[in-house]
């Protein structure tokens, strides 16, 4: 998936109330929308390198967009709204076997209680497969997992919603998989962070004994695309 271009780099001066982030461009001080409603452990120290991308939309109340940061193991993709489009392009291109060789892709489609899918594979032969997907972007290197991307990095009640909605497809014949979509290049495998959210925990840990397919991949970054890269393990 392709960036917004150009990127402008610069430095991390706050990230406050949740969903702004103050950058220092060079001299040029700019509020930019931080798409992250977690809680960003690890990625809002003051100082750290950071990518905005502009919109000239002039309905829009702030121009600029937190992309990315960089800690210590390279580049963070922090967007929360990019995973979807990122894997939706990986499984066009087929590079996910669990996920290749369907007919149609949907997105954004309603199921369970009130509630939306982010992608729906359908196939006459094989039926509907639904992909719930997730950014991932913790580490925590003196955590209880050190190596290990972490998810969720706050409490989410809708996370487990959908965990359950999922395990509800598979119940009804359908095929279900959580996709764990790490935006960083520097973790080895994909747990859920229980001590963080101990029922986020427990519920992926019931959605796979359900028979809910637990996905994760990495991703190459740079300031111009982001791709997934390799497969990671899920402990569960």
């Amino acid at each position: 998936m392709d960036l917004p271009r150009p990127l402008r780099e610069g430095r991390l001066i706050r990230r406050y109330k949740r969903f702004l982030a103050d950058i220092d461009l060079q001299g040029e001080t700019v509020t930019a929308h931080c798409p992250n409603p977690g809680a960003m452990t690890g990625l809002n120290a003051p100082g750290l390198r950071a990518w905005v991308s502009r919109s000239d939309d002039p309905r829009r109340k702030l121009a600029h967009t937190l992309e990315l940061l960089e800690a210590v193991g390279g580049l963070v993709g922090i967007h929360t709204g990019r995973p979807n489009a990122i894997v939706a392009e990986a499984i066009a291109a087929g590079l996910i076997p669990e996920l290749a060789g369907y007919a149609t892709l949907r997105r954004e489609v309603r199921y369970g209680a009130a509630s939306r899918v982010d992608m729906v594979l359908d196939d006459p032969a094989r039926g509907a497969c639904y992909v719930e997907v997730k950014n991932v972007h913790l580490r925590r290197p003196e955590g209880p997992h050190p190596g290990a991307a972490e998810f969720p990095d706050s409490v989410t009640a809708r996370g487990a919603r959908h965990l359950e909605e999922l395990a509800a497809m598979v119940a009804a014949g359908h095929r279900a998989v959580m996709m764990f979509c790490v935006q960083r290049m520097d973790c080895d495998r994909v747990v859920a962070a229980a001590d963080i959210d101990p029922r986020y925990a427990s519920g992926l840990a019931r959605a796979a004994a359900a028979g809910v397919e637990v996905l994760a991949w990495d991703c190459a970054i740079t300031p111009d695309r982001i791709t997934l890269r390799r497969p990671l393990p899920v402990i569960v």
